[in-house]
Formats: structure tokens, sequence, C-alpha cells
């Protein structure tokens, strides 16, 4: 992928798509895209650089989301949220945690976004739950889905138990949930500032027979040697 100067993303307001799938209002989950979004925010204003941030709240397109499923065709909302999510210079992902794993309905908006839409973009993850005992949820599961749509997912992820919500820490406890906070939205504003500019989708989808798409089947051993001739070497 070619990554442009990261001094170009200062030319114009990055896009930050939040998605928040809390099933309430309010919800913990949204709670936490806040803070996710305010660290990021901040972090993006430290380099000097303007963020247009988008909140899609996926409880609100529930119905539309569970149409396309069927028809493959997205209503107006759910359009113009697909849409947003195809500007996104960084994505911020947050879903509750049902049976060690994310919403169905969180999977399923993903399930009705083109292949390509979010690979090479820079998204962080987090998820929320009633204990920490959940917390693997993230690299269980949401991970290796984010892995599968090729989206370049920050190396720091939140989880956020009840008991993080209200709890009185310090400015230098590095286990809050400000503090985790905070780490991952400087990491996904230095992708963002990294990666500014590369067209969504720059790296390519994964087909549905497995294959990357960057080869066609005639040529995806083109580069192979044989084994004689690298033991000769």
């Amino acid at each position: 992928m070619n990554v442009p100067d990261a001094t170009a993303a200062g030319d114009r307001p990055l896009n930050l798509v939040v998605v928040a799938a809390g099933m309430s209002v309010p919800s913990s989950t949204r709670m936490l895209a806040d803070q996710l979004t305010k660290a990021t925010r901040g972090a993006l204003a430290r380099h000097g650089q303007d963020v247009a941030v988008t909140v899609l709240e996926v409880r609100e397109l529930a119905h539309e989301i569970v149409d396309a499923t069927f028809t493959r065709f997205p209503g107006e909302k759910l359009k113009a949220a697909l849409e947003e999510i195809g500007r996104a210079d960084g994505v911020i992902a947050v879903t509750p945690t049902y049976n060690q794993s994310y919403s169905g309905l969180f999977k399923a908006l993903f399930d009705v976004i083109e292949p390509g839409t979010i690979a090479g973009v820079p998204v962080a993850l987090g998820a929320t739950g009633g204990t920490a005992r959940h917390s693997l949820a993230i690299d269980y599961a949401l991970r290796p889905m984010f892995a599968y749509l090729k989206a370049d997912v920050v190396p720091t992820t939140v989880f956020a138990a009840s008991e993080d919500f209200g709890a009185v820490t310090t400015a230098a406890d590095e286990n809050s949930l400000a503090s985790r906070a905070g780490r991952v939205g400087t990491e996904l504003a230095d992708y963002m500032m990294r990666f500014a500019g590369v067209t969504a989708g720059a790296v390519a989808p994964t087909r549905a027979d497995g294959g990357s798409g960057r080869r066609s089947d005639d040529d995806e051993f083109g580069d192979f040697v044989p084994m004689g001739d690298l033991l000769g070497r």
C-alpha cells in the first residue's frame, strides 16, 4: 500500500466514524465509544489535525439492517450510514458482549457492508460487559472478524466492565478506563495520520472462495522457485 506523507493529513479534516452497538439509552457501550472518541479527537488536536466525527447508533438502524440481510438492498438510513463508513479515515467500533462474543446486530451491520469497504482503514475496537471475565471476547471474536475484513486494527483494545464506570481513580492510574481509552485514542490517531489519504478498500478484499483477490488463479504460483534450485543456491 502506498502511504502518503502524514503532513498531507492537515489539509482537510479527517473523517472518524463511531459505530456504537448499545441496546439501551443511555448505554455503557455508547459511553465507552464517547470516551474513545474524545481521546482520539484530543490526540489528533495535539497534531493540529481537525476531525469530523459521525456517530452511528446501530440500534437506530436495526430494522433496515435486518431487511438488508434478506434483500441485499439497504434502506435510506442504512445506505447513508454505509456511505459514511466508506468515507472513514478511521473507525471506532464498540459492541456489548453477549455469550462471549459481539452482539448479533453489531455483526449484522458488518455483514451487509460491501467487501473491501474498510480494507486498510484504521479501526479501534472496544467492548462492554457485566464483568471483566468477558474481556477476551475482543481478541477471540472482534479482532478475527476485522482481520478478515482487512481493516488495520490498532494494537490496543479496551474492554469496560460495569465496575469501570463511575470508579474513583487518579490521573496516574494506568488501569483506569480513561487511561486505557487514552492509549487507544492515541494509537488510532497515529494510524489515521499515517494513512490519511489512502483510499478505503486499498487492500484487496477476501473473495468468497478464500482467495485474496490480488492475483488470478493462473499466476498464484508465478514466483515459485523449485526446492532443488533453492538448495543449489
